[in-house]
């Protein structure tokens, strides 16, 4: 039971993993939305996942179950380099000479809307790993004749 089947349920929940992954890091953008001030220094940045296709080793490249595709892996997590809003405080303690604050290059509206692609795509992935399952059960009730 080694074969494609087998494969888009490891592609059904390496998928999973990764737009929850996803998902938390839209999160703590929404909470860092106003945050001036970071333990690095200066304005919180935008976090953005980066994903890439996980290929077998013995895979043909293909996008394919049968050529090699095991499913999504994350490469990392990194900041968005997009500029900074600068807004005039003067009475804010990061304020500048000018009284401009440096502020996080988040943009809620947009994270709502990434937020909603990751849970769809959850969605999706939930929904094709449920359906394998009752592909197998159902293929397990075959062979058992009943």
């Amino acid at each position: 039971m080694n074969g494609v089947s087998y494969s888009a349920a490891d592609i059904s929940a390496s998928g999973m993993m990764a737009e929850r992954h996803r998902m938390e890091v839209i999160a703590n953008n929404i909470a860092n939305a106003y945050t001036t001030r970071t333990d690095a220094g200066g304005p919180y940045r935008r976090q953005q996942v980066i994903f890439a296709a996980a290929l077998d080793a013995q895979g043909s490249g293909s996008s394919s179950a049968a050529g090699g595709m095991r499913g999504v892996e994350i490469l990392g997590v990194e900041e968005d380099q997009s500029e900074l809003q600068l807004i005039s405080n003067p009475d804010h303690p990061d304020a500048d000479e000018n009284g401009m604050v440096a502020m996080p290059n988040v943009k809620i509206p947009n994270e709502m809307v990434d937020l909603i692609t990751a849970s769809r795509a959850y969605e999706a992935n939930l929904k094709a790993l449920k359906n394998f399952r009752e592909m197998a059960e159902q293929t397990l009730s075959l062979i058992r004749g009943g």
